[in-house]
């Protein structure tokens, strides 16, 4: 993972869309097979993974952030 230096509001909002849209072109073809095959607890599962995936990359910032002394 590269590093990136997040000065503003906006530097952190243009890196939170490129990294999730990173996520779903990695993700996103599973989450289309699953709804594809049209089973529900399926496309749930994928869903979620997909979303986990956003959550925990905006997380990983986030503890960036606030530095490891907080």
């Amino acid at each position: 993972m590269e590093t990136a230096t997040i000065a503003s509001r906006s530097d952190f909002a243009q890196w939170a869309i490129e990294r999730a849209s990173a996520i779903v072109a990695e993700q996103g073809g599973n989450l289309a097979l699953a709804a594809r095959d049209g089973v529900d607890d399926k496309i749930a599962e994928t869903g979620n993974a997909l979303g986990q995936a956003i959550v925990n990359a905006l997380l990983e910032v986030f503890d960036g952030l606030i530095g490891e002394d907080e």
